[in-house]
């Protein structure tokens, strides 16, 4: 008697077969780890954070010293409580944190949780314009570099990838302002937008404090132009720094995924090698991608200190340097906490995501 094996579905090129379902543990189990870890993470970050801005002495004296006479100077020590041995004072800031209350600015005596609000989105405007970059950039040309394997195209895309994570962001900036806005006058040299165009928005109902999101929102185009204008070269000089990476990790997963036997049993059917490398190869090559993108957020935001800076962007980097300027210790640490967060959060997003997409990360 002859057994009949049914041999897998395939898809429509007949390379693919179907996915098995994955033996190992439960997605939810590995969700919930992953999330649970998000408060060890923070809480290290935390604590690291409070103990290096001691070292130097309370907050009070490092912001004011040399600015208020000893007697006033010790009062305010006192009152702020910076005066009680170092663990009282930590586990208070535990406690504080745990209720929303991050301090008030000794500078600017501003509320962090307000400070942080304001200039927040502009931050997340700015990783936002410099991923979208980042991703139309080196996905590309990370496919182009692979199809092209060791032919002159492939050498000069690694080349620029190279140059892309070794230039420094600052410098960059730099090089894009000089050319396109000294020499050329393309584009607006600094800031997010001109202050009339930044009067409009704010002056929304509800602005969320994404200057081309509150443009859309409010149907004003010329305000988008603008907004539009002075988000290029910082999203290009910061997401530059990115896209190299994402260059090279396309190319080299990319020609990993050429030699399999799938495809290659494609090339004997006679499936072009431009649809190998569009339909098949890059799939695989962006679960690294995506792997990768959770780190890369930490990079962008301790890039974007230089950016803001740079571009005079009003964002969290920017007032971070500001503080740090000031010595206003209270300022920096909620900054820190909350980029801890938004790090830590944004990490799980990406793990859970890559679960979803390829079951293995989860054994």
């Amino acid at each position: 008697m002859t057994t009949l094996i049914e041999a897998p579905p395939e898809d429509s090129d007949g390379l693919l077969p179907a996915k098995k379902k994955p033996s190992g543990g439960g997605l939810g189990q590995y969700i919930l780890i992953r999330f649970l870890l998000i408060f060890p993470t923070i809480l290290i970050l935390v604590t690291m954070v409070f103990f290096l801005m001691r070292i130097t002495g309370d907050p009070i004296t490092a912001a004011m010293g040399g600015r208020l006479p000893p007697d006033q100077l010790q009062q305010r020590i006192t009152a702020a409580g910076y005066d009680r041995p170092i663990l009282v004072q930590y586990f208070e800031y535990l406690g504080q944190l745990v209720t929303g209350n991050f301090g008030t600015t000794l500078s600017d005596n501003r509320k962090v949780t307000e400070m942080l609000g304001t200039y927040g989105s502009a931050t997340l405007e700015l990783s936002i314009n410099a991923l979208i970059v980042a991703l139309l950039v080196g996905i590309p040309l990370g496919m182009l570099a692979a199809h092209r394997r060791d032919h002159v195209p492939d050498a000069v895309l690694r080349i620029f990838a190279i140059l892309c994570y070794a230039t420094p962001v600052f410098f960059a900036g730099l090089l894009l302002k000089l050319t396109f806005s000294v020499w050329l006058g393309w584009l607006p040299v600094a800031g997010r937008a001109k202050t009339s165009t930044e009067l409009a928005l704010t002056s929304l109902q509800a602005p969320t404090g994404i200057y081309w999101l509150d443009a859309l929102r409010s149907g004003n185009m010329a305000a988008l132009g603008d907004v539009m204008a002075h988000a290029v070269l910082p999203a290009v000089a910061l997401g530059l720094l990115t896209a190299g990476i994402f260059l090279r990790l396309v190319r080299t997963n990319v020609i990993g995924t050429l030699g399999k036997d799938y495809v290659e049993a494609g090339r004997s059917r006679g499936v072009s090698e431009f649809r190998l490398v569009t339909k098949h190869a890059y799939k695989p090559a962006l679960i690294p991608i995506i792997t990768v993108m959770g780190l890369q957020i930490a990079v962008m935001l301790g890039g974007a200190v230089l950016t803001e800076k740079t571009f005079e962007w009003k964002g969290l980097g920017f007032q971070l340097a500001t503080y740090l300027t000031a010595r206003d210790y209270v300022a920096v640490q909620g900054i820190v906490v909350l980029l801890a967060v938004i790090v830590a959060t944004t990490n799980f997003i990406v793990d859970v995501v890559a679960a979803l997409i390829d079951p293995r990360v989860r054994y």
